[in-house]
């Protein structure tokens, strides 16, 4: 039986080996990228009834719209972890 620190390295040895057979990160990368804003696209239409470039702008302010509430979210959570160190 591996520990759970064991299964973590061993998953990490794996990753850097894949990663230093990757010649192009870019593009073994593109995929997952693609379905991200694809995600987004489905979000704000998703009949797929818009103009694709009203489409476009709608995801790409939905996207924003996100991270900036992650970053709303993480600065919350630093901010309680600093006032519980105290």
């Amino acid at each position: 039986m591996h520990t759970s620190t064991e299964r973590r390295l061993a998953s990490q040895i794996g990753a850097y080996k894949s990663w230093a057979r990757t010649p192009n990160r870019s593009e073994r990368t593109a995929p997952a990228r693609q379905a991200a804003w694809d995600r987004f696209e489905k979000l704000v239409d998703p009949e797929g009834i818009l103009h694709p470039s009203d489409r476009a702008k709608m995801a790409h302010s939905a996207r924003k719209a996100h991270f900036q509430a992650m970053a709303l979210k993480s600065a919350k959570v630093r901010r309680t972890r600093k006032a519980v160190a105290k």
